[in-house]
């Protein structure tokens, strides 16, 4: 069973928080700016196999969006995490996804570029809904897909 480890943002109302934040994984909650999402992962130890990071975007409603790469300063930086595996994962647990190769920008950006570089690529970000457009039961699929990666 490979070790991995979620990553969501603070905040209440923050569904990519209230997604990792279930518990049978170990998560961390990351900082919403520029310096603390520094601290924050610069004290994430690399003992994990992946790094499987959340976000919000406000545009989704009913499906997530897998990031392929990060970018900064004119470069991307790519996940070696096959993102068909994880669509395959996601479409058995009922929830719709696709695949994007253009970095977002802003602090999810940051955060999945900086823990790209610091897994040499072992990472993933997922955007998904905002709070307003999950229930529980998008809770329960997501925690089914990520049961299937776990055990792959």
């Amino acid at each position: 069973m490979k070790k991995i480890l979620l990553t969501g943002f603070k905040g209440k109302n923050n569904s990519s928080g209230m997604l990792v934040g279930q518990p049978a994984f170990e998560y961390v909650l990351l900082t919403n700016s520029f310096a603390g999402l520094k601290r924050d992962i610069d004290s994430i130890g690399t003992e994990y196999d992946f790094v499987l990071m959340f976000g919000v975007d406000k545009y989704l409603s009913s499906s997530v969006r897998i990031e392929k790469c990060a970018g900064k300063d004119g470069k991307k930086t790519y996940s070696v995490i096959d993102p068909e595996k994880l669509v395959e994962s996601l479409k058995k647990a009922g929830i719709d996804s696709y695949i994007s190769e253009e970095p977002t920008a802003y602090l999810c950006n940051e955060a999945y570029w900086q823990i790209l570089k610091k897994f040499e690529g072992r990472a993933v970000f997922i955007h998904i809904p905002t709070i307003k457009h999950i229930d529980e039961r998008f809770i329960d699929d997501m925690k089914h897909a990520l049961e299937d990666l776990r055990g792959s």
